[in-house]
């Protein structure tokens, strides 16, 4: 161990701001978190669907606000590549080289969950899985996808878009949602919100990236407007307080991003900039940075496998409970219904990482350039903490 953080330390230059890494790896986590608490699936008459207990514990909403944290990664990709793409440039190196680098590392891991999710369906589908289960547990393991193919779009309009003041974005997010819900708008208008919504925080990471801000001033701007404006549009506008969609409620704030959702995620921008300071000290200690580096060296594979590790939790525990004659554990196949359910699932949670562990340890070397020997992965780690 105290190996492994010498060899990191020695490897990170020394002007690199680790707290970017640790706001990147928070918003990673976030996510995670927040579709393990958030997202039941519920073994019912032979199928198993998707349900939430947000949606029968509305008194739970306050989890979506701390885990529903896409904007910090956003502020955050969108600062890294406008200043990737400066150095780049400064290199003269082309566009086509400088983006095939940013999108390699995105895109590399995906091959392999398709890859074992294919194979998976094959094989449930020989051995006469209904549809319905198909059905959710595809749109689970695939539905972290949209949020890498706005990513990339965003990054590969980094040299568009660096200049753009996040005020722009952010009106026409307002013209929207003010068609769509004062005006009576067609609801596929909303779509335009999903590059609109999310550009709002890249912008800011890109103005962050060309001009610097001043972290506690612009923090406590964004953090207390954020917070004023999203109050107001759902204590007067109707918006919902979730930010996660809930199954069977009108309005999601996130498919497709509502401006309730970009307030929030400005907020979020703000309380991240507020953290810089108290990040940067703490990660000056050579074993909380390998903490975080280690994190963001599988961040991606993190992300795309996190919603298999807890199917795989639950299908092993629901085999269990039929060997067993137990039949569906409460908390892990029943409905989120109530608190028995919560304290329930809270018991089941450390389960879920060390299936990820798992996933991570199969796969992660895809993120990091495919399958190597140990000894030759040794200096592409040491180059992954140098680039991002």
């Amino acid at each position: 161990m105290r190996e492994l953080v010498r060899r990191i330390e020695a490897a990170t230059p020394p002007d690199r701001d680790r707290a970017l890494d640790a706001l990147r790896a928070l918003a990673i986590l976030g996510v995670v978190l927040g579709h393990w608490l958030v997202t039941a699936l519920v073994a019912d008459s032979g199928t198993v669907r998707a349900a939430s207990p947000l949606q029968h514990l509305p008194e739970f909403t306050p989890v979506s606000w701390v885990f529903q944290t896409l904007a910090v990664f956003f502020l955050v990709g969108g600062q890294v590549a406008a200043r990737s793409h400066t150095a780049a440039r400064a290199r003269q190196e082309s566009y086509r080289c400088w983006l095939a680098a940013r999108l390699e590392r995105l895109f590399r891991p995906v091959a392999a969950v398709l890859a074992v999710w294919t194979v998976a369906t094959l094989a449930m589908l020989a051995a006469g899985v209904p549809w319905q289960t198909l059905y959710t547990l595809g749109k689970l393991v695939l539905s972290p996808l949209w949020f890498l193919l706005v990513f990339a779009a965003l990054t590969a309009a980094t040299p568009l878009v660096a200049r753009v003041h996040p005020l722009w974005p952010l009106a026409v997010v307002l013209h929207v949602d003010l068609i769509r819900y004062g005006l009576d708008g067609p609801d596929r208008l909303g779509w335009v919100n999903v590059a609109a919504g999310w550009l709002v925080p890249y912008c800011l990471g890109a103005a962050w990236s060309r001009h610097g801000l001043k972290d506690r001033t612009t923090g406590w701007v964004l953090l207390l407007g954020g917070v004023a404006a999203t109050a107001l549009l759902v204590l007067f506008a109707g918006y919902p307080a979730s930010m996660v969609g809930v199954p069977g409620a009108p309005i999601s704030n996130l498919n497709p991003p509502t401006l309730a959702a970009v307030t929030f995620g400005l907020a979020q921008c703000g309380g991240a900039l507020l953290l810089l300071g108290p990040l940067r000290r703490a990660l000056r200690r050579p074993v909380a940075w390998t903490a975080v580096a280690l994190l963001n060296l599988g961040a991606m594979t993190v992300f795309l496998w996190h919603q298999t590790a807890m199917i795989a939790v639950t299908a092993t525990g629901l085999l269990a409970g039929e060997l067993l004659g137990h039949g569906p554990f409460p908390g892990l196949h029943t409905v989120p219904d109530g608190y028995g359910w919560v304290l329930a699932r809270l018991a089941w949670l450390p389960l879920f990482p060390l299936a990820l562990l798992v996933c991570v340890a199969a796969f992660r070397a895809y993120e990091q350039g495919g399958h190597r020997p140990a000894r030759e992965r040794r200096p592409a780690a040491r180059k992954e903490i140098r680039r991002a």
